[in-house]
Formats: C-alpha cells, sequence, structure tokens
C-alpha cells in the first residue's frame, strides 16, 4: 500500500518509517529543504514541496487508494493541508496529534470540516493500531468500488469451484451480504455440485443454495463475481471476472474488473471477513457460523497455511456464530467410506524417508483422496504425503507437508503443470491431470508402479538443490 507521509518534525518521520515499513511503500512530503536534504542522504524518499497546495499532491501522483498520513502539532495550516489533500483527490486521510492539547476537542473540530478525516493520537501511534487502520481503510476503499459496480446489476452470479469445500460456500455467502444483495438478486453457483458429507450438511444446515451453472447460464448473468477461485480453473468456460476474490496463489490468463488475491491468507472467508468488517456490515449468525467453520476447515485449526489475520478473523466471529451448529457439520467428517479407502491407502502405500506415497486406484469422488493425504501426514514418522486415484476420467493427485520445507505448490506445478491443472500453497497442493496426458507422460502402470514414480518424483524433487529462498525457511 502506497503512503504519503506530509511531517515537518524529523523525529515523527523515524517513528513513521520505522513503523510502516517494510509493509507499506511511503514518500514523506516536508516543507524544510534542509530536512529532505538530511531524510535523502540517509535512505529515505523524501520530496520537498509546499503541503499547503494542491499540486504538490498531484506531482506526487495521488490517488484515491493512496493513503496520507498528515502530522498535527497544533499548526494552523492543518486544514489548508487537509483541503489540498482531498482538492487533489485524496481520499484516505489520516492525521496524526502529536503532543496536541485537547485531542478529542481537535479531532471534533476537524471531523466538523472534514467527516472522512481519521484522527490518531501519538499514544495510538504505536503498535499495530496505524497499520489496522490504514489497511482497513484500503479494504473499505475497495469494497465501496464492488459496491458501485455491481449495483446496477439486475442478475449477479457468485461462481464456486467444482464441487465446493467450506472456504467456498462461507466466501459466497459473505460476499452477498457485502454487495448488499439478497438471495433472488445474487445467485451462487457451481458448475459441479456440493458432495462431500461435511460440506452438504453444511449446506443443509446453514440452507445455502448452489445452483448448477453451465455456459448458457453464465452468459445470462449481467455480473459474475468468483470466490476460492480464479477463472483459469475453468477451462475455457470463461476467461473473465468482474471480481474475483481468491487465496491461492495469483494465475495470469484471464481479465478482472477488480481483484483481491491474497495467497498468505490460510481462507478467503478471512478475506471476505475484513471486506464486511471495513464497512461495518451486520454479519448475521447464520454467516458468521460458516465463516467461522470455513477458517477453521481450510486452516485445519490455524496447523496449516495460517497467519494473524485468520487467527484475527476467526477472534472476532467466534462470538457471532453458532458452536452447536459448528459442532454438527464437523461431525460428517469421518464416514465409512473414507475409511474405506484409508484402508486402501494402509494396503497399497509405502513409507520411504518420511514421505507416504498412496495410489487408491478408482474413487467415486476426489474428496477420498485430500481425506487420506491428510490422514496420514498424522503419523509420527511421516512429513510429506502424496495420494493419488482416478476419478472419472483424470488423475487426481493431492500432496500434503507440514509447511516448513519444501513447496508443494512447486512440486506438482513442475511434474504436472504441463499436463493438467495443477497449483496449490507451501503445505497443500493439488494437481488433476486428463488420464490420457498421464499416461501418455508416465506409461500405462500397474497400481503399484503408480505408487512408486509418485514415490521416485517427490524423492526428486526433495533432494535436488534447492533455492536459496527454501534454504533460509528450512533452517529456520
Amino acid at each position: 500500500m502506497r503512503c504519503l507521509a506530509v511531517c515537518q518534525s524529523e523525529l515523527v518521520i523515524r517513528m513513521l518509517d520505522e513503523i510502516l515499513m517494510p509493509g507499506f511503500d511511503v514518500e514523506f512530503v516536508v516543507e524544510s529543504r534542509a530536512l529532505a536534504r538530511r531524510l535523502h542522504d540517509s535512505g529515505t524518499t523524501v520530496r520537498c514541496a509546499d503541503p499547503k497546495r494542491t499540486d504538490a499532491y498531484l506531482k506526487a501522483d495521488l490517488t484515491p487508494g493512496t493513503a496520507v498520513i498528515i502530522e498535527d502539532s497544533s499548526r494552523r495550516s492543518i486544514r489548508r493541508i487537509v483541503s489540498a489533500v482531498r482538492d487533489a483527490g485524496g481520499t484516505l486521510i489520516y492525521v496524526l496529534g502529536m503532543g496536541v492539547t485537547a485531542a478529542r476537542e481537535r479531532e471534533d473540530a476537524l471531523k466538523g470540516e472534514f467527516p472522512e478525516l481519521n484522527y490518531l493520537t501519538m499514544t495510538e501511534l504505536f503498535g499495530t493500531t496505524l497499520q489496522t487502520e490504514l489497511a482497513r481503510s484500503l479494504t473499505r476503499l475497495k469494497v465501496q468500488q464492488y459496491q458501485r459496480y455491481f449495483a446496477d446489476a439486475d442478475r449477479v452470479l457468485i461462481l464456486l469451484h467444482n464441487d465446493p469445500d467450506p472456504d467456498a460456500l462461507a466466501s459466497g455467502l459473505a460476499l452477498r451480504t457485502v454487495l448488499r444483495r439478497t438471495r433472488q438478486t445474487a445467485i451462487i453457483g457451481a458448475v459441479k455440485g456440493v458432495t462431500r458429507p461435511e460440506n452438504l450438511r453444511m449446506q443443509a444446515l446453514l440452507d445455502i443454495h448452489v445452483e448448477p451453472i453451465d455456459a448458457a447460464a453464465l452468459a445470462s448473468f449481467e455480473r459474475v463475481a468468483m470466490v476460492d477461485v480464479q477463472p483459469h480453473y475453468f477451462e475455457g468456460l470463461t476467461d473473465r471476472a468482474d471480481l474475483v476474490i481468491d487465496h491461492h496463489p495469483e494465475q495470469t490468463g484471464y481479465l478482472a474488473v477488480f481483484h483481491d488475491i491474497r495467497a498468505n491468507y490460510g481462507s478467503t472467508s478471512t478475506i471476505l471477513t475484513e471486506h464486511l468488517r471495513a464497512v461495518d456490515a451486520n454479519i448475521s449468525e447464520r454467516t458468521a457460523t460458516a465463516l467461522l467453520y470455513a477458517i477453521k476447515s481450510d486452516t485445519a485449526f490455524f496447523n496449516r497455511g495460517a497467519n494473524r489475520a485468520d487467527v484475527d478473523a476467526f477472534s472476532y466471529l467466534y462470538p457471532l456464530a453458532h458452536p452447536t451448529l459448528i459442532r454438527k457439520m464437523e461431525g460428517a467428517d469421518i464416514t465409512m467410506e473414507r475409511l474405506d479407502y484409508v484402508v486402501k491407502a494402509k494396503q497399497n502405500g509405502h513409507l520411504s524417508e518420511e514421505v507416504y506415497c498412496a495410489y487408491l486406484g478408482r474413487a467415486p469422488r476426489e474428496d477420498f483422496v485430500p481425506y487420506v493425504a491428510d490422514f496420514y501426514l498424522q503419523m509420527e514418522s511421516v512429513r510429506w504425503t502424496v495420494v493419488a486415484a482416478v476419478v472419472a476420467d483424470a488423475m487426481v493427485i493431492c500432496v500434503r507437508n507440514l509447511g516448513f520445507s519444501r513447496h508443494a505448490g512447486d512440486f506438482v506445478r513442475k511434474y504436472f503443470g504441463e499436463i493438467g491443472n495443477a497449483g496449490g500453497h507451501r503445505s497443500m497442493a493439488k494437481a488433476v491431470v486428463p488420464l490420457a496426458a498421464f499416461r501418455q507422460k508416465f506409461g500405462s502402470l500397474q497400481a503399484d508402479e503408480i505408487t512408486d514414480r509418485l514415490h521416485d518424483l517427490m524423492h526428486h524433487y526433495l533432494h535436488q538443490q534447492q533455492p536459496d529462498r527454501d534454504r533460509r525457511l528450512t533452517r529456520a
């Protein structure tokens, strides 16, 4: 996020530089040439300009998405500075009261003239308060743009990936609230519907209706939003969307009017929770329950790919959610069908050098594969699992690891990306490869040979020279 900090005190500049770097791209605007030279010589990004002039901000390429932080030391010129920022198109304005007496009265007076202004005192400057406020302001600006863009559409589609999981279902439900839509004016849809037991139970308990979507239906909607998925996933069905919100690694080759991709987040539901909070939306118990369950499910209760934002979202949603419904949804995770495939993996798989690989043969549903991969990762001597099965006419390969060694997504892209759809995060990834393409590359292998080949590929990957970033993470 880009920030312009209008300051005249070197102490304040040094503090802001320390607090905001490296997460924010900060440029300081100062009036004193001597101060500007001193800051420039020390490596600080600075421009010397009259902060009371509008052209100072136009020359600095101020946009509505640029946060402007203005030091307030009780100078009378503060109002002229704020006015100049507004005239230049600034909308995210923060005033820092540095040593101001009667700070609350000062804040009330400034907000009386500039209602959109945000005021922070010196004591609120430290810690994460300023960073949190800046991030929330930027999110609010994004959400308001989405709302305006979707406002005049009669029919809106919120498209989920095939066989939607809790994160997709909850994100679809939340986005409907973000866009201020109803079930009638924003349809939640998927090309292939829900099949997994726990997801079916979630859908039934929370009354989340998912409509089947094909190419003809897709063309009938005026606006299309995607959550927990990106257009490349649909392989020719569409190469564009009006809005894409996802936590998977960003892909290319598609068009989107708006997109919010945060691959460092553990779930898309965390992003949607931030969107709801940014605009002070009323989060219903049903939506809060769906989001809480989704965050818990997608991060394996913060044991997989979670960050501080996921924990913050979970903490915020917890008192709003219905705990009994969450327990009922979690109760559908273990089924006799899934245990059958756990047994098959024990019979057909084998463990070598902390890597457990198994080929399950044919499976009626895709969810058996990640379930078995997650199950065997719990074994004491296992650090990686690679589990595969044939589902319909495709080879589905799921990879799991403990998250602090090599990158699971890099592995599937390296060996399967050219022949199928492959990608994922550091600790979890998946490849879906047409069976004909798999056989063309690897041959018509028998069941035990497929398991051996998966082992060979994983060991080859793990024993390769690691990039610097992976070596650093492994040592850490």
